[in-house]
C-alpha cells in the first residue's frame, strides 16, 4: 500500500495536474500545439538528454549489457506488435502510430522517478535507466519520424527531417565531452540546466493541449485500438523484459531495473511526433493518457512482484 500511495501522490497526480492545466488552458485560449511541439523537439528534449549523459558516469561493461538487453527487447516487442498489426489489418498512418505507441515508452519523466522510488536512489540502477532513456530519445527521433512519414513521403524527404533533429547530434557530443573531461562554460551549463528542467513540464503541458483539442467522442474502433496498444505496452512489455532477462542470465539489481524500465507507459514523444507530422493525433494522445492512468496499477504490481521474488 505504501508503494501504491507513493506512486499515486508523487508521480501520477503531478503528471495529471499538468496535463489537466494544458487541457483547460487550450479550451480557454486555443493554444498553438505546433509551437509547443517544436519547442520540445528542437530545444528541451536535446537539453535534458545532454544534461543527463554529461553528468552521469557509465562504464563500458554496463553500457554493453544494457544495450544488448534493449536491442533484444525492442526486437521482441516489434515481433509481437507486427503480429497484432497484421491481425488487425492496420494500414497507412495507423501502422506507424501503433508502433510508436508501443515501442516508445516514457523512460525520462516517468521512468527516472519510478527508478529512484523503486531502488531508493541507487546510482547503479539510475545509470541503467539513463542508458534506456538515451535510446528511447534517439529512436523516436530517427525510426519514429520514419514511421509516421513512410506512407506519405519519400526517403529523401524523411532523411532531411531526421538529420534536422538536434538530439541525434547531442548524444555523441555529450559522450565525447565527458569522455575527454572537457568542461562546459558556466553560462552554457546554467542555460542547459534551465532548459533541461523545463522539459518535463512542457511536454506534459503539450499533451494536455493536444487532449484539449479533441472534439466529440472517441469511436469504438479507436477505443479498441487504444486498449490494444495499452495492453501491449503495460502488460506484454514487462513480461517480454522478464523473459529476456532470464535468457541473458541477468540477476539482482540489474535485472530488476531493466524490468521496471520496460513497464512504464507510452512516451510523450509519440504524441509530439503525431502532432508535429499530423498523424493519428487523437489515437496517440488517448494512448498516452490511458497508459499513464493505468500504469498506477501495472507499475505498482511489477515493483511488488520483483520485491516479493527477490
Amino acid at each position: 500500500m505504501d508503494i501504491f500511495l507513493h506512486i499515486l501522490w508523487n508521480n501520477i497526480l503531478p503528471l495529471s495536474l499538468i496535463i489537466t492545466i494544458g487541457i483547460v488552458m487550450h479550451r480557454i485560449f486555443t493554444l498553438d500545439i505546433k509551437t509547443l511541439s517544436k519547442m520540445n523537439f528542437y530545444l528541451l528534449s536535446p537539453a535534458i538528454m545532454f544534461d543527463l549523459l554529461y553528468d552521469t558516469a557509465i562504464s563500458m561493461q554496463l553500457f554493453g549489457q544494457v544495450m544488448l538487453f534493449f536491442i533484444l527487447f525492442m526486437l521482441a516487442q516489434y515481433a509481437v506488435l507486427e503480429a497484432v498489426i497484421r491481425l488487425r489489418k492496420y494500414d497507412g498512418g495507423k501502422r506507424g502510430a501503433m508502433r510508436n505507441s508501443v515501442l516508445f515508452y516514457n523512460s525520462a519523466n516517468y521512468g527516472i522517478p519510478i527508478n529512484q522510488l523503486a531502488f531508493a536512489g541507487n546510482t547503479f540502477t539510475l545509470s541503467i535507466q539513463i542508458i534506456i532513456m538515451m535510446m528511447q530519445s534517439l529512436i523516436p527521433n530517427t525510426y519514429g519520424i520514419y514511421n509516421v512519414n513512410a506512407h506519405k513521403a519519400n526517403w529523401r524527404e524523411i532523411q532531411k527531417v531526421i538529420l534536422s533533429m538536434p538530439v541525434i547530434y547531442v548524444i555523441p557530443i555529450a559522450f565525447l565531452l565527458r569522455g575527454f573531461d572537457i568542461p562546459i562554460p558556466g553560462f552554457l551549463d546554467i542555460s542547459i540546466g534551465y532548459m533541461s528542467n523545463a522539459f518535463i513540464g512542457t511536454a506534459l503541458f503539450t499533451l494536455g493541449v493536444q487532449l484539449g483539442s479533441i472534439k466529440g467522442s472517441i469511436s469504438r474502433a479507436l477505443a479498441l485500438d487504444v486498449s490494444i496498444a495499452s495492453a501491449l505496452r503495460l502488460l506484454f512489455g514487462p513480461l517480454l523484459a522478464w523473459g529476456i532477462v532470464l535468457l541473458l542470465g541477468l540477476e539482482g539489481m540489474m535485472a530488476a531495473a531493466l524490468i521496471v524500465s520496460s513497464a512504464v507507459p507510452t512516451s510523450l514523444s509519440s504524441v509530439l511526433l503525431a502532432v508535429e507530422f499530423d498523424n493519428e493525433q487523437d489515437f496517440a494522445s488517448q494512448t498516452v493518457l490511458v497508459t499513464t492512468a493505468a500504469s498506477i496499477v501495472t507499475v505498482t504490481a511489477v515493483i511488488f512482484l520483483l520485491r516479493v521474488g527477490s
